[in-house]
C-alpha cells in the first residue's frame, strides 16, 4: 500500500515539473471527466506547491468536456465541429481545474498556445514571460492548444509535443507525461504477455521509434509515438522526461521525488549547446548594438546579460526577439544574442539603469536588454 504522502522521503531541491494529462487519463477512459481522478491529481500537485516547487499543468480534455456538457451530440466531424466543442468544453475544464485547485487555495491562470505563438520569435518571448510571472507569483498554468481557433496549419497537433515546448518556455527540470500506459515497453504489451517495460532510454532512435504505438483509447490526440517525440525535444533542452501511467496511486509526487516509476529520458549533457548554435546559425542578425568596456567584461568574462546601462549605441532595425550583433567600442565583435527589446526602445534606454526602463518607455520586458541565456560570445 502507498504510505500517505505526508510520510514520503524528502522531495530533491526545488524544481520546476510540468504535468501533461492525456484525456485517457482524465477520463479513465470513459466518455467524461474523472472529477475524482481529477481532485487526486491535484492533491499531489498541491503536495510539491508545499515543497517549493513550481508546476505546469498541460491539459487535454476540452473536446471530451464540450461532449459531456452537451450531452453527447451527434455532429458531423469536421474541423468546425472540433473547434465547437473545444470552445465549450475549454471554459468548462478551467472552471474544474480552477474548483479543485481552489480547494488547497491553489490559483490557476489559463494560457491557451497554437504553433504560431511559439515560431515567432516575438510571441515565443510574450508567452514566455506570461509563464515565468505566472510561476513567479505563485500561480499555477494550465496549458493547453487554443483548439478553438487553430487550424491545421497553427496547430501543434498534440499536447505531448505541446507540453514538451512549455516545458522549454519555462525552464523545466521534469516533465511528467501520464497517460494509459506504465510507461514504454519492448513489444506492445497489449498482446505481447513477455513486453518488458523499459525503464531507462539514453539514446532515442529508430529501433525505439518503431516500438512506439497508436492512442489506446481513441479519446486523445496523442499515443506512444507522439510521447517519443516530445521526449526527444525536451531531453534536448536539457529536461528530464518520464512516461507513467496517470492512474498509478500518488504517481506525480512519486516521480518528483526521484522514485523509479515508468520510463526515464536522460537529458543530453549539454543541452544549451544546440540553442547556442541556433543564435549563431540561425537568423541572420538584424542590427547591431555597441557596448562600453565595462559591460563587455561584464559578458566576457562573468557572463553576465547585457544591461541596458552597458550599451553605447544602436545600429540598424530590429524587433523584439531578433538576433543582434554586440560590438565592443573599438569594433570588435564580441557575441550576438536575441534582444528583449526592439532597435526603437533599445535607443530611447541607452545607458539607462534598468529600474528607470518603465520610466522612459512606459511599460518593460524586464531589466536586461540581452539574457545572459540568449547571447553567445563569439
Amino acid at each position: 500500500m502507498t504510505p500517505p504522502l505526508s510520510d514520503k522521503q524528502t522531495l530533491p531541491p526545488k524544481q520546476t515539473i510540468v504535468v501533461k494529462l492525456g484525456t485517457s487519463v482524465l477520463t479513465g477512459g470513459t466518455l467524461k471527466l474523472d472529477r475524482a481522478h481529477m481532485v487526486e491529481l491535484v492533491r499531489q500537485c498541491a503536495y510539491l506547491r508545499r515543497h517549493g516547487h513550481k508546476v505546469i499543468i498541460v491539459t487535454s480534455g476540452a473536446i471530451a468536456a464540450g461532449r459531456e456538457h452537451l450531452g453527447y451530440p451527434e455532429l458531423p466531424k469536421t474541423m468546425a465541429s472540433k473547434q465547437l466543442l473545444a470552445a465549450v468544453g475549454q471554459s468548462r475544464l478551467i472552471q474544474e481545474w480552477e474548483s479543485l485547485f481552489g480547494i488547497y487555495g491553489l490559483h490557476v491562470g489559463q494560457m491557451l498556445l497554437t504553433r504560431a505563438d511559439l515560431d515567432d520569435r516575438e510571441r515565443y518571448l510574450n508567452a514566455r514571460d506570461m509563464l515565468i510571472a505566472l510561476l513567479d507569483n505563485g500561480i499555477i498554468p494550465v496549458v493547453n492548444e487554443n483548439d478553438a481557433v487553430a487550424t491545421t496549419e497553427i496547430k501543434v497537433g498534440d499536447n505531448d509535443n505541446l507540453s514538451a515546448l512549455v516545458g522549454i518556455l519555462g525552464g523545466a527540470d521534469k516533465l511528467l507525461l501520464l497517460t494509459d500506459q506504465p510507461g514504454l515497453f519492448t513489444a506492445d504489451p497489449r498482446n505481447n504477455p513477455d513486453a518488458e517495460l523499459i525503464r531507462e532510454v539514453h539514446t532515442i532512435d529508430e529501433t525505439l521509434r518503431k516500438l512506439a504505438g497508436g492512442s489506446v483509447g481513441g479519446l486523445g490526440t496523442g499515443g506512444m509515438a507522439t510521447k517519443l517525440q516530445a521526449a526527444d525535444v525536451a531531453r534536448r533542452a536539457g529536461i528530464e522526461v518520464i512516461i507513467a501511467a496517470g492512474s498509478r496511486p500518488d504517481v506525480i509526487s512519486d516521480l518528483a521525488s526521484g522514485e523509479s516509476v515508468g520510463t526515464r529520458f536522460l537529458p543530453l549533457d549539454t543541452p544549451l549547446e544546440s540553442r547556442k548554435r541556433w543564435i549563431l546559425a540561425g537568423p541572420p542578425p538584424a542590427g547591431d548594438i555597441v557596448i562600453d568596456t565595462g559591460a563587455a567584461k561584464a559578458v566576457l568574462e562573468r557572463g553576465s546579460s547585457l544591461l541596458s546601462k552597458g550599451i553605447s549605441e544602436v545600429k540598424g532595425a530590429f524587433e523584439r526577439g531578433e538576433v543582434a550583433r554586440i560590438f565592443d567600442t573599438n569594433g570588435v565583435l564580441l557575441a550576438r544574442g536575441i534582444c528583449r527589446y526592439s532597435s526603437r526602445d533599445m535607443a530611447m534606454i541607452v545607458g539607462k539603469h534598468s529600474q528607470d526602463i518603465y520610466k522612459v518607455l512606459g511599460y518593460e520586458y524586464g531589466p536586461v536588454a540581452i539574457h545572459r541565456d540568449d547571447l553567445v560570445v563569439i
